[in-house]
């Protein structure tokens, strides 16, 4: 399991004086980064292969609150990826200083050639790494149809 520590901020409360909802996105976000770069995803590789993670959903549960000056805890596994490594999902827990589980977010993502701005599957040379990543006890090779298993898709308006 990778973990990330943080400070909650003035800036990262609402006003009801707990933690915001879009902190927790961003703290998950840093704590998704910080997990790749550390693990040979780097700005440079991105860059050098000319691509980068898009996320499809962020699923939040919370159970308790948490409160400015407060440390937390973000944690990270990995919970599937796809054979060809273009899908990955990532399961986080947010703990309190008293190591009580405050939150948990599963999130599923892809990654994207942004020259054709398209999804695509992982270099070998990135695969090989993806395949040393933490991995929780549920996970399962990831296919095209886990991403649709919502059922949701596109409803455009009619201008």
């Amino acid at each position: 399991m990778y973990t990330k520590q943080f400070e909650i901020r003035w800036s990262d409360v609402d006003a009801n004086r707990h933690l915001a909802n879009s902190a927790y996105t961003n703290f998950m976000s840093h704590t998704r980064m910080a997990f790749l770069i550390e693990n040979g995803f780097g700005m440079k590789t991105l860059a050098q292969y000319n691509i980068g993670p898009v996320v499809f959903y962020e699923h939040m549960y919370y159970f308790k609150e948490a409160f400015m000056g407060q440390p937390i805890t973000v944690s990270l596994e990995v919970s599937g990826l796809s054979e060809d490594g273009m899908f990955f999902k990532f399961d986080h827990n947010f703990y309190n200083h008293k190591g009580e589980n405050i939150a948990h977010c599963e999130m599923l993502g892809a990654w994207m050639d942004l020259a054709t701005r398209k999804l695509t599957p992982l270099h070998e040379t990135l695969l090989a790494l993806e395949e040393t990543f933490p991995k929780t006890k549920e996970y399962k090779t990831l296919t095209k149809e886990d991403t649709r298993s919502s059922g949701k898709t596109p409803v455009h308006l009619k201008l």
